[in-house]
């Protein structure tokens, strides 16, 4: 069963079930109402986002497109540090780890654990969601032959995923989907998949139904507890 299909047929799969739309617009309403900070400017960007992805209808590509944005728009933050004191894949993680943290409900290990634990699978061990997979067919070597080093990588990525899986490790399992999702995202967004293509189809699918339930718990959180992630926007809005 695909994630989408899912997604139909359990719409309320735990006591833990992601906060609607609506809610999260309430939520925000309320917080930028009583004071508006660099905080309620990013879910601002971010729910609009969110709300866009919701009437893609069934245009998987415009939606996951839209999902991801914001995404990067809750989490993007400029925090006015030096750029190369900690790489950004850390910054991500940190991210993540953080919202694992605050999540008192653990709707996120739910989500993971309870509705989405096989499909997750899949895409961890899809190759072709691998990012050095990429980079060695597109760097053959002087023969034209594909430098075969990226399988050690994909099954030591492989290892730790299903150590991971075994000890219900959540804030590894869900930062390993969203590095898998990341190159998914590069591929659309850089032009290297077709509008509604039949090659990719089950991964934006699958990322879309993942990142439609996994963001607006991951916005909850954060509405929770905003003061961890006051930090500014890299595009402020600027009066002429």
């Amino acid at each position: 069963m695909h994630l989408m299909e899912l997604e139909m047929t359990e719409q309320h799969p735990c006591p833990n079930a992601a906060p609607c739309l609506a809610t999260l617009i309430e939520r925000h309403k309320l917080q930028a109402a009583g004071h508006r900070t660099p905080f309620t400017l990013r879910m601002h960007r971010a729910l609009s986002w969110l709300q866009r992805a919701e009437a893609a209808g069934e245009d998987d590509d415009v939606a996951f497109v839209c999902l991801w944005i914001a995404f990067n728009a809750a989490y993007a933050q400029d925090t006015g540090g030096n750029a190369d004191s900690v790489s950004e894949r850390q910054t991500f993680r940190n991210f993540v780890a953080e919202v694992c943290r605050l999540d008192a409900d653990k709707a996120l290990p739910a989500l993971v654990w309870q509705v989405f634990p096989g499909p997750i699978r899949v895409l961890l061990n899809n190759q072709y969601v691998f990012q050095p997979f990429w980079d060695a067919l597109n760097n053959p070597l002087a023969d034209g032959s594909i430098p075969q080093h990226w399988r050690e990588a994909f099954d030591d990525a492989r290892q730790r995923v299903q150590r991971a899986l075994a000890q219900q490790d959540t804030e590894r399992v869900l930062y390993e989907v969203f590095v898998r999702l990341y190159t998914l995202r590069n591929q659309l967004m850089h032009g290297g998949a077709t509008w509604n293509s039949s090659v990719n189809r089950a991964q934006v699918r699958d990322g879309r139904a993942l990142l439609a339930r996994v963001l607006p718990v991951m916005l909850g959180v954060m509405m929770d507890s905003p003061a961890r992630f006051e930090g500014r926007p890299f595009y402020p809005v600027v009066k002429a």
